[in-house]
């Protein structure tokens, strides 16, 4: 991001468009709902949202095409659906093209094991198990918004106009202003705590700027882009601190990234944080800042969210920002954009 061509309008805009997801996965946890909805909830916000790489207002592959990715996983199954197996775990699905909002299909499917009984999806396919189960279809000029079209065509040193689709009043009312993020490589994700202990990890992307066609991010891979677990500690030492210390004998944490996704490929950059914690017994902070260090260690840029069962929240980056926000049991959101800001 370049912060020298930030003003207080725009970044405004990306507060309140942060602040409005926070509060609408807020609205699912203070009713006493599943994490699962929550994040789903604040995910569906961001993919309505032009302003971010996700839905509608995500990027174009080199073909001047929309192919969407979205994942869900969770420490434990809803108790709303007490027949999910505890080892379902999640899915992942990508090369979306017509799904309005890829988090909602992602929940669909993880809730449907007896249609779809798989891990990961990709295309139409996928799509086509959704449409059954209430997910909304729509056009892929839905997923048109100028601003992202230019970016494309400038970077490929082609001409923008004439645009595939025209623009209509107000389209774009919320996305008036070049975005902060120039041919980004980033995602939305929520990840949420509810009252039974349970994590949720909810992730969405449009990809990589001008992607080839055909390619698949880190955010569908489990392990790489997201990752929720929840184990109980080994070892007496530890246990009996645990104890000490008035926490429980199980530790739960949940992932979502950003960034340059190959990198969290190659670097399982998500199940990694859980291991850490798992196997070091590090912080959630230590175990996640040192991951995002790996990144960049390698040459990629990006960030992530994450939370543990005890509350506590990290949201660590090697890179010049990340929009970013967390709210607690009193309701209140806290954003930011910029490395070198704190929440408020």
């Amino acid at each position: 991001m370049d912060k020298s061509r930030s003003t207080p309008e725009l970044r405004k805009q990306y507060k309140t468009a942060l602040s409005r997801a926070l509060l609408a996965g807020y609205a699912v946890l203070s009713a006493g709902g599943e994490a699962m909805d929550a994040a789903v909830a604040a995910v569906s916000s961001l993919e309505d949202c032009p302003l971010f790489n996700a839905g509608r207002g995500a990027v174009f592959n080199v073909a001047g095409k929309n192919e969407l990715e979205t994942s869900l996983m969770l420490s434990r199954p809803p108790s709303t659906h007490p027949c999910i197996p505890s080892t379902r775990r999640g899915v992942g699905i990508t090369l979306l093209g017509y799904t309005r909002n890829p988090s909602q299909l992602a929940r669909a499917l993880y809730l449907s094991p007896e249609s779809a009984p798989h891990t990961m999806f990709s295309g139409v396919a996928a799509e086509s198990l959704g449409a059954p189960l209430g997910i909304k279809l729509v056009d892929e000029s839905y997923f048109f918004t100028e601003n992202r079209w230019r970016e494309h065509r400038r970077g490929l040193g082609l001409p923008e106009e004439p645009l595939p689709y025209p623009t209509k009043p107000g389209q774009d009312q919320d996305n008036s202003q070049v975005p902060l993020d120039q041919l980004p490589t980033g995602t939305v994700g929520a990840v949420a705590l509810d009252v039974r202990g349970c994590i949720a990890a909810v992730t969405s992307t449009g990809g990589r700027t001008n992607k080839l066609v055909g390619r698949v991010g880190d955010t569908p891979i489990m392990g790489a882009g997201f990752w929720v677990e929840e184990w109980k500690v080994e070892g007496w030492a530890h246990r009996v601190l645990r104890r000490l210390t008035g926490k429980g004998s199980k530790v739960a944490v949940g992932v979502s990234g950003t960034g340059d996704g190959d990198y969290f490929i190659r670097l399982a950059t998500g199940s990694t944080i859980g291991r850490r914690m798992k196997y070091l017994h590090e912080p959630l902070s230590v175990a996640a800042k040192t991951c995002v260090e790996e990144l960049r260690r390698d040459g990629g840029i990006g960030g992530v969210i994450a939370l543990d069962n005890a509350g506590n929240v990290t949201m660590p980056m090697n890179c010049s920002g990340m929009y970013r926000g967390v709210v607690y049991e009193d309701g209140v959101p806290k954003t930011a954009i910029f490395d070198d800001e704190e929440l408020d």
